[in-house]
């Protein structure tokens, strides 16, 4: 079974999907060792990887790149935020395959305009384009693919916008009409009332996408009790464990003038060779050493 096919059964089948972001390989075998049933591959994520803001500063080669460096490592399908699809419509068209051919197994394409601004910046500039033009965005994205069970997840940014959810759910179900296969309802509000008001008034076929960072009291066990929910997100866990560890890590060693403290409470050597597969390399080497 493919893993577009895993993705799209998952959803099909209405037990909640869990998946863990991710900015490299490494991260991405790590959710998949962690048992999370996909990843994210985060613009986010990436953005802050390179040190600069998530406003589509990083072309698309370089994000492209690296969901299909994910993908090559993992079992588990990837779902790639490819913001506003970086462009128009015809920008979607050509980008869609690519991501597809890269590994992909589903996008999701956000309706804000171009260049976006990050969501959960205080202050950001929340912009979005006209319902029509993103619903010509979905259909584009749904024509330009080649399988089937790939997916396209429509991101609406209404809420986040502060644009209220009588817009929010105008946009929702006419990026069901453009042919999406899942929507994902975003918000910023430190409690899950906004985001349960929409579900709860939620009349569109397809199934809901949620990302709770802002508001993680919400649990899974919340979340699937819902019913129409088919993925939950956690959008930028890798990359702030990341940073949190590294901090603490390297804070330590200049504490202490050296790394005799610190490296009893890091993974050891060894562990990171496994993680590269090295076990892989070997059993080449001696296949085809000669």
């Amino acid at each position: 079974m493919t893993k577009n096919r895993i993705l799209r059964d998952a959803l099909a089948g209405g037990k909640l999907l869990t998946a863990m972001a991710a900015h490299n390989p490494l991260a991405a075998k790590l959710a998949e060792e962690a048992g999370f049933g996909a990843v994210w591959g985060s613009g986010f994520e990436l953005s802050a990887s390179y040190a600069v803001p998530d406003a589509n500063i990083l072309s698309m080669g370089t994000h492209l790149e690296m969901m299909r460096a994910i993908a090559s490592v993992t079992a588990i399908p990837l779902i790639a935020d490819i913001d506003t699809g970086f462009g128009n419509a015809v920008n979607v068209s050509y980008v869609v395959p690519q991501y597809e051919a890269a590994g992909a197994s589903a996008v999701v394409i956000e309706d804000k305009t171009f260049p976006k601004d990050t969501s959960l910046r205080a202050g950001g500039r929340q912009e979005l384009v006209r319902i029509d033009e993103f619903q010509g965005k979905v259909a584009a994205a749904v024509s330009a693919r080649h399988d089937r069970d790939f997916m396209v997840i429509a991101r609406v940014e209404a809420l986040i916008a502060g644009l209220g959810q009588a817009e929010a759910q105008k946009r929702g179900l006419a990026y069901q009409e453009a042919g999406a296969d899942a929507v994902l309802i975003h918000s910023k509000q430190t409690t899950p009332d906004e985001i349960l008001s929409f579900i709860a008034a939620w009349q569109g076929s397809i199934p809901l996408v949620l990302v709770p960072t802002a508001y993680p009291q919400l649990t899974e066990a919340d979340i699937a009790a819902l019913g129409k929910v088919g993925i939950v997100i956690y959008g930028n866990h890798a990359i702030r464990a990341a940073v949190g560890a590294m901090r603490s890590v390297f804070a330590q060693i200049r504490r202490d003038g050296g790394i005799r403290e610190v490296d009893k409470t890091l993974p050891a050597v060894k562990e990171i060779i496994e993680l590269q597969d090295d076990a892989r390399m070997r059993r080449i080497e001696g296949k085809f050493l000669r």
